[in-house]
């Protein structure tokens, strides 16, 4: 008997007497093959076009960073939060709590308010750590800047978003942050500490220095000592006006292609994508994770896969060094005992590439996390076999979306983990379209990746067009990356857009060649770009970074991809180098490297 006392209406189908629901006929797919169960990793292939949905028996979590830090604080008062090795710094939750509402208090003291930007800038250290939660519980917005940006680079992006604060050390290794500041506003130098006046910074009101006493600036410990009882109650009072879907965090992107944009990302946006992350690399599970952190924290591998995933799930985090050191960090998971490794392939590659890798004991490394730039197959493998790094996941994402989208599981066999980017997340829509046409492709087939849902981003900060470039008026983002879905949704990336390679009519992917020649012996790294070609349009060239004291030639590499690959995607080209154009953040410029391998090559412009 059905009932007539239901919500909505049901029909029923004479001809294969099943109940359908009317709005199923209008999205023409079955309810299986839109979404797919992600608590644990598909083994049903229920997908039968390019689009999933993660299906999650996990709600979404409706709760600020700090009532998240709150709430592990309560759980796990006295367990060790951090640990900053080159600097002896090493923190308990309860005392990390204690530290962020000492500055929360101190920071409204100084005359920031809900809703204010305040730079961050500088290595990893301890500070970072703590202005990325005062300011959250402030309800201040906190901006990631890169610690190399150069002058220019730094007033852009202070300018661009109205920063009223800046926090910094007076310098880090060559870059003299405060010497940067007083060229861009002379005028700091003799300004009250607290209202500063720049014709070049109009918002800029203070800078605050981690380490020294500066003119016009003023000290960390002064901000520290600024929050008296008056500041403390107006903090807490404010914890009730704080929403989840509040902005607090502006990450810059690369600006690969010109100036950076500045992604604007809500409590709701990276609290949950933590939360998944964490669950699905088993942080909910695993007894008590340390993760040996090397990623910069002003990039969001390190702020929400880092910092978030602390204050969310309770893991520990180890910092070996400000900057990035290899060595450093063998010698981190070694003396303190860590359970987990996060890193970009690049840092994978120098770790075990260290002249004394052998003599260090990383035993206790169970897994960790590959993500940040395409991840080679054979460097995975690589990971497995040489680290002892048995369940190590590669993830996806970008910045724009919070960040990961796609993410192995710690359970995934060898080909899942090195051949794909992992399946959906949890709450996250991806599609898969024709970038001409914006139709969903079949499966397996090669088009544009498509995210929707909780994870992308609020907009980029004071920039409608470019907002718009990139999300529709349906909730779509448009990731720029090339890739493919197959009936689990698992995806394959095959590289960006802009950097596919069409010769003579034929698509041609460069990060498909580049998996490839990583499997060479004596090839350490590798980029493929395309270079011009009067009669082709586009040839392939490679650009390889040969492992340490070995010897290749043209040659060798061309009769290394005979019989292995299309012949039109063996390198016409091949190029010997020792380093590659990098962004601020670490992603190679494969424009700068076109244009560079062009000029050796002798491939003039065209007038």
């Amino acid at each position: 008997m059905i009932s007539l006392s239901l919500r909505k209406p049901y029909v029923l189908n004479k001809t294969v007497k099943i109940l359908q629901k009317p709005w199923i006929k209008r999205t023409g797919l079955p309810a299986a093959t839109r979404g797919i169960h992600v608590d644990s990793p598909p083994i049903i292939p229920t997908l039968t076009t390019s689009y999933a949905h993660g299906t999650s028996s996990t709600s979404l979590l409706h709760t600020t960073i700090a009532e998240s830090l709150l709430r592990t604080v309560e759980r796990f008062p006295d367990r060790e939060a951090m640990a900053f090795l080159q600097d002896g710094v090493r923190k308990t939750f309860a005392q990390f709590q204690h530290d962020v509402d000492k500055l929360a208090a101190g920071l409204l003291a100084t005359g920031l308010n809900k809703g204010d930007r305040l730079g961050m800038w500088g290595p990893n250290t301890y500070e970072w750590m703590l202005f990325q939660f005062a300011t959250a519980k402030a309800g201040i917005i906190l901006v990631a800047l890169n610690p190399a940006y150069q002058l220019q680079e730094v007033e852009f992006v202070l300018h661009k978003v109205g920063c009223k604060a800046v926090a910094c050390p007076t310098q880090f290794k060559t870059q003299k942050f405060c010497n940067i500041l007083q060229q861009i506003c002379p005028e700091i130098e003799a300004s009250s500490p607290m209202d500063i006046r720049s014709a070049r910074l109009p918002d800029l009101r203070t800078v605050i220095v981690l380490d020294s006493r500066q003119p016009g600036m003023l000290h960390m410990d002064d901000v520290m000592q600024a929050g008296s009882s008056q500041y403390v109650q107006q903090l807490q009072d404010l914890q009730k006006k704080i929403s989840s879907d509040d902005p607090i965090n502006i990450q810059f992107t690369s600006g690969t292609t010109g100036y950076p944009k500045g992604a604007t990302l809500s409590h709701h946006n990276i609290v949950n994508n933590a939360y998944f992350v964490g669950k699905r690399t088993g942080y909910t599970w695993r007894p008590h994770t340390r993760i040996c952190l090397p990623v910069p924290m002003y990039h969001c591998f390190g702020s929400v896969g880092g910092g978030l995933c602390m204050a969310i799930h309770g893991v520990s985090l180890v910092f070996p060094s400000q900057g990035y050191d290899g060595r450093a960090n063998l010698a981190a998971m070694e003396s303190e005992r860590c359970t987990f490794i996060y890193g970009t392939p690049t840092m994978y590659v120098d770790m075990i590439n260290q002249p004394d890798f052998a003599k260090f004991d990383l035993s206790s490394v169970k897994t960790g996390i590959m993500a940040g730039s395409p991840c080679p197959p054979e460097l995975v493998r690589q990971v497995f076999s040489v680290m002892g790094i048995k369940e190590i996941t590669v993830g996806y994402g970008t910045t724009e979306n919070s960040p990961v989208t796609f993410c192995a599981s710690p359970t995934d066999n060898m080909e899942r983990k090195s051949e794909t980017v992992g399946f959906i997340m949890d709450h996250v829509e991806a599609k898969i379209v024709n970038p001409s046409t914006g139709e969903v492709v079949p499966l397996g087939t090669t088009g544009e990746i498509m995210i929707r849902g909780y994870c992308v981003m609020l907009e980029y900060w004071n920039d409608k067009e470019k907002t718009m470039e990139c999300i529709g008026k349906d909730g779509w983002y448009k990731t720029g990356d090339i890739g493919s879905m197959d009936g689990y949704s698992y995806c394959r990336i095959q590289g960006r857009i802009k950097d596919m390679i069409i010769r003579g009519g034929e698509n041609i992917y460069p990060a498909e060649i580049e998996q490839f020649l990583h499997t060479h012996p004596k090839v350490k790294e590798v980029q493929v770009v395309g270079v011009r070609d009067a009669r082709m349009g586009e040839e392939v060239c490679a650009c390889v970074i040969l492992a340490e004291g070995q010897d290749c030639t043209v040659e060798d590499i061309k009769a290394f991809c005979k019989d292995k690959i299309a012949h039109f995607k063996i390198p016409r080209y091949v190029l010997f180098e020792t380093s590659f154009p990098l962004t601020m953040t670490g992603k190679i410029q494969k424009y700068k490297l076109s244009e560079v391998a062009e000029e050796k090559l002798g491939l003039k412009k065209e007038k």
